[in-house]
């Protein structure tokens, strides 16, 4: 077992990232709020250290209308491999207000959409709110339906990261 790993969060799985595309423009005119979970870079592909957002969760009980989003902490799920949140401006602006200043404090990334959510209609942000790079990455991810599919193993190999 590493003792230290790499939270450096390298770049968000291209379906990924067209999943909350999508799912903004769906939510429009309101705004679309997920979080981000990442998977350790090498484990997906990536020749890199760090880690890729594979997955954008969405948590029951999120409330939205055109100017916020709010995500009912109670709902959040406690995940060792969340890195970050994304939502969306339904009036295209990309860059972070004062409120999601607020929210940044956890994860490492932190992505806003904007209208009309197409492919170049986005930005990350680190922790400070500040511009950071984010790769695309054409990374194969597995079938969402191998969820479900896992032994007492599979457990164990996952809890001795």
């Amino acid at each position: 077992m590493r003792l230290f790993r790499s939270r450096e969060v390298v770049g968000i799985a291209a379906d990924a990232l067209d999943f909350a595309l999508e799912a903004s423009a769906e939510t429009h005119p309101n705004e679309y709020m997920g979080l981000l979970r990442g998977e350790e870079a090498r484990r997906v592909g990536v020749d890199r250290d760090g880690y890729v957002v594979t997955d954008v969760l969405i948590i029951p009980g999120t409330v939205s209308d055109p100017y916020s989003a709010t995500v009912r902490n109670d709902l959040v799920p406690n995940d060792f491999r969340a890195v970050g949140s994304i939502h969306s401006h339904p009036n295209g602006v990309l860059r972070p207000s004062d409120a999601d200043l607020d929210t940044f404090g956890s994860g490492r990334v932190h992505i806003i959409i904007g209208s009309p959510y197409g492919p170049d209609d986005w930005e990350a942000f680190d922790q400070s709110g500040e511009v950071r790079d984010l790769d695309v990455l054409d990374v194969d991810l597995p079938d969402p339906e191998s969820f479900f599919d896992f032994t007492q193993d599979d457990i164990d190999a996952e809890l001795d990261r």
